[in-house]
């Protein structure tokens, strides 16, 4: 029990060790997938302004300059002389339109405003995903330390059992058997040191992958922290909340509204279109191919332009049709999301009510493993016990210390896990977790 005591000390309690919120301010910053997240969103936003251009006038500015080379030859020169022309123009056009009405152009307009809410709900779930990620990550490097403590701090005393076994057989009040039984569990405990090692070198590069950087040290969870049960209690709130609020929920949402909208744009494909159209322009030549006098021409235009689609070989209505069936997709695509959303919400909530159920049996069987193993110890030394029992006994209570700090992880995760998926978790909720760390 000493070893063990100070094995878990050494790994969990050195200098300079980093706490969650600093783990994540880390992968926030360098995180690939966050990162992506946000130049996405960046890109979601311009849509509202390419939207709005819609029904926004255009003005255009061209300008031109021509030289022109005419040769003039008659068939009969009695008729007329052969005549050679160069003429030169230059000048500029301003033209300029405004939508008055363009159906196709404002129901687009309407689809940017949903395709922005879109990004912005997909950023958030990126938010929510890099917090799970980094407590997810966080919790897997503590669980292998505390793994790799245990094997070692079990080795220690499956050896300290063995050189008791090897003394015991050399005075005579003990067989080969005990000897080699030690010896089998001491040879098992080193293999599975090397496994426990090699589980935290992964554990702690996918960390590293999300953060960039590799810690000497995390703080552990506090001795004995009490987790909290979820708030609200009842499972049909969560579930509720997820159907309502969850940003998989948002997103397809969003997603629909833009599908409904793409229908009627489709649609008003078969409708007129009205522009107020007005260009000026200026163009001043030497000659031209009537004339041989210099000008300088002015002309300006204004006035209601109307178009109306006739026939363009079926292409809208076979567009209709397509977005038609487009946007009964995504009607079913959202109440898939409404689904998942609340299967996650449940599985989440068993998962964080069944752990703390869990975590308190653990607590209780781990007095009641020390208690046999005291009492196996006990009863070798006076002989109504054999060496295999104190193993036996050993296995047990360093198991069940290593299953209740998984369980103690696992269902904070599960706890994060669940006010993501009611789109509720914030950043607030991982100072949280964080509290519970040690100082």
């Amino acid at each position: 029990m000493r070893a063990f005591l100070l094995a878990v000390t050494f790994l969990a309690l050195p200098a300079a060790a980093q706490d969650l919120q600093q783990v994540y301010r880390d992968a926030k910053s360098y995180d690939a997938q966050y990162a992506a997240a946000r130049h996405a969103l960046q890109a979601g936003l311009e849509k509202l302004p390419q939207g709005r251009a819609l029904i926004l006038p255009t003005l255009n500015l061209s300008g031109n300059a021509t030289n022109t080379r005419t040769e003039t030859e008659p068939h009969n020169s009695a008729l007329g002389a052969a005549t050679l022309r160069d003429a030169r123009s230059y000048g500029y056009s301003l033209s300029f339109s405004q939508p008055i009405y363009r159906k196709q152009n404002s129901l687009q307009y309407d689809q940017a405003e949903f395709q922005v809410k879109q990004a912005e709900a997909t950023f958030a779930q990126a938010g929510q995903d890099l917090v799970v990620r980094v407590a997810q990550a966080y919790f897997d490097v503590l669980a292998a330390q505390d793994t790799l403590a245990l094997v070692q701090a079990q080795k220690i005393a499956i050896g300290e059992q063995l050189a008791q076994a090897r003394r015991n057989f050399e005075v005579g009040t003990a067989t080969i058997t005990d000897t080699h039984e030690a010896q089998a569990r001491f040879d098992l405990s080193s293999a599975q040191e090397i496994a426990a090692q090699s589980d935290l070198e992964t554990k702690k590069r996918a960390l590293q992958q999300i953060t960039g950087k590799e810690y000497a040290a995390l703080k552990p969870l506090r001795p004995q922290v009490k987790l909290s049960p979820p708030n609200p209690l009842r499972m049909q709130t969560w579930v509720d909340l997820a159907e309502k609020q969850a940003y998989p929920v948002q997103i397809q949402e969003s997603a629909t509204e833009i599908a409904n909208l793409e229908a009627r744009r489709n649609s008003a494909g078969h409708y007129p279109t009205v522009d107020f159209v007005a260009s000026y322009g200026w163009t001043s030549q030497t000659a031209s191919q009537l004339s041989a006098v210099p000008s300088n021409v002015t002309s300006g235009v204004f006035g209601v332009q109307l178009g109306l689609p006739i026939y363009q070989g079926g292409a809208i209505s076979s567009r209709e049709r397509e977005a038609a069936a487009n946007y009964e997709k995504s009607k079913q695509d959202l109440e898939n999301a409404r689904r998942s959303t609340a299967l996650s919400a449940r599985q989440s909530y068993l998962a964080v009510t069944n752990g703390i159920a869990q975590v308190g049996a653990l607590e209780q069987a781990l007095v009641s493993s020390q208690s046999a193993l005291d009492s196996n110890k006990l009863g070798y030394e006076v002989g109504v016990r054999i060496n295999i029992d104190v193993l036996n006994a050993q296995q047990q209570l360093f198991s069940t210390r290593r299953d209740l700090a998984v369980a103690r992880y696992n269902t904070i995760t599960s706890h994060l896990k669940l006010k993501a998926a009611a789109g509720s978790l914030r950043e607030e909720d991982l100072e949280e977790v964080n509290r519970a760390l040690d100082r």
